[in-house]
C-alpha cells in the first residue's frame, strides 16, 4: 500500500513541476548571430545542431550563395551562406568560398523538413525577449521569412528570421543557377 500512496505522490509532484514548467516563460528564445555585418535572430525551436564550420563540398551550377554540402552527424545537408543570401549577392567571380575562424554551420530544424544549414559568420548566444526594447520599423515589403526587426538595450537592431518561411521559400529551395 505504501509504494502506490508514493507512486501517487511522485505523480502529484511531478504533475505540479510540469504545470509549473509550462506557466514560465521561456529562458531563451533565439539564437543570435552575425551574418555580413547583420545581427539575426533565428527561433530555437527551428534551430537545429551547431557546428564548427568546414569547407562543403562544392557542387556545380547553383546559385552563389549555395556553398556546397556537408556532412553533418551523417546527414547531408546543403550550405548556404546567409550574408549572401540576406543581400542576395554573389561571391566575386573566380573567388572560392573561406571557411573563416569564427564561422558556424546552423541546422535547420529537422521538424522543417529541409536538409540545410546556414552558415554564419559569428555566434553571439541566446537571447529572450526581455533583452530587447522594442520593435523597430520596418519596409511595407518584405519576404515572409523575414520578421520584425528587435532594437537591444543598446541600440543595435536585431533582425528575426523565420526559418520555416525560409525553409518553404521557393527561392531558397531552387538553388539550381
Amino acid at each position: 500500500m505504501s509504494q502506490r500512496e508514493s507512486l501517487r505522490a511522485f505523480q502529484a509532484r511531478l504533475a505540479e513541476r510540469l504545470q509549473a514548467a509550462q506557466a514560465r516563460p521561456l529562458a531563451a528564445q533565439w539564437l543570435a548571430v552575425h551574418a555580413g555585418g547583420r545581427a539575426c535572430l533565428l527561433p530555437l525551436p527551428q534551430a537545429g545542431e551547431i557546428f564548427a564550420a568546414t569547407a562543403p563540398q562544392p557542387v556545380p551550377y547553383v546559385r552563389p550563395w549555395f556553398l556546397g554540402v556537408a556532412n553533418l552527424r551523417g546527414r547531408l545537408c546543403g550550405v548556404i551562406r546567409l550574408a549572401h543570401w540576406l543581400a542576395d549577392s554573389p561571391l566575386p567571380a573566380g573567388v572560392a568560398p573561406q571557411v573563416d575562424e569564427g564561422s558556424h554551420f546552423v541546422a535547420l530544424g529537422e521538424a522543417l523538413g529541409v536538409n540545410a544549414a546556414l552558415r554564419v559568420d559569428a555566434l553571439a548566444g541566446l537571447r529572450s525577449g526581455s533583452a530587447f526594447t522594442g520593435v523597430l520599423h520596418a519596409e511595407a515589403v518584405r519576404p515572409p521569412w523575414l520578421g520584425a526587426c528587435l532594437a537591444d538595450r543598446d541600440g543595435q537592431a536585431w533582425q528575426v528570421l523565420d526559418l520555416q518561411a525560409l525553409a518553404a521559400d521557393p527561392g531558397f529551395l531552387h538553388i539550381a543557377a
